[in-house]
């Protein structure tokens, strides 16, 4: 019963907020805080405080994994609450996988756009060119010539990578 009501309540939230995020290129506290805070009351009437914790910890993975994406000027802070929502839903190794998911389908996403954008070959040039601008320079140097001019809503790959993870469809076991 609990996992059927965090699975409908995760869809809602990841599908409102890829509408939110491609129509207004940002994902609303309106919609994070209160999916964090029901997730939260949910696996704690359930389960109690091993329930609190459960999704406690979840939150915190989530919040973190994103956060340094977000430090590094890579998303932005929606983003980030949005994976620590789905964290309090889905627990610690939830947010984790669910998040290592995301971040290779950002990647994939960031290439296309780039090779939309750009060009496959031309894409490929910038590529190796900031790579051998991140190994001169320690890693300094490498975002100026990925820059794309329009912003990923990386809201989608939050979304996909949750997905794969609710449906199995992944490497990582579990």
């Amino acid at each position: 019963m609990e996992s059927a009501i965090i699975i409908v309540l995760l869809a809602i939230v990841l599908g409102t907020a890829v509408v939110t995020d491609l129509r207004l290129s940002r994902i609303p506290n309106w919609l994070t805080f209160p999916a964090m805070t029901i997730a939260l009351g949910a696996h704690t009437w359930t389960n109690g405080v091993a329930g609190m914790v459960f999704s406690l910890v979840g939150f915190g993975a989530g919040l973190a994994l994103f956060l340094i994406i977000h430090l590094s000027g890579h998303i932005g802070a929606g983003d980030v609450k949005l994976m620590a929502a789905v964290g309090a839903m889905l627990g610690p190794s939830g947010a984790l996988l669910s998040g290592m998911l995301a971040i290779v389908i950002g990647g994939v996403y960031a290439l296309g756009a780039m090779c939309y954008q750009w060009g496959f070959a031309a894409t490929g040039r910038k590529l190796a060119f900031a790579a051998h601008g991140a190994f001169l320079t320690g890693g300094k140097a490498w975002g100026q010539e990925l820059q794309l001019p329009f912003r990923l809503r990386y809201g989608l790959a939050v979304a996909g990578g949750t997905l794969l993870f609710v449906l199995g469809l992944h490497p990582f076991g579990e």
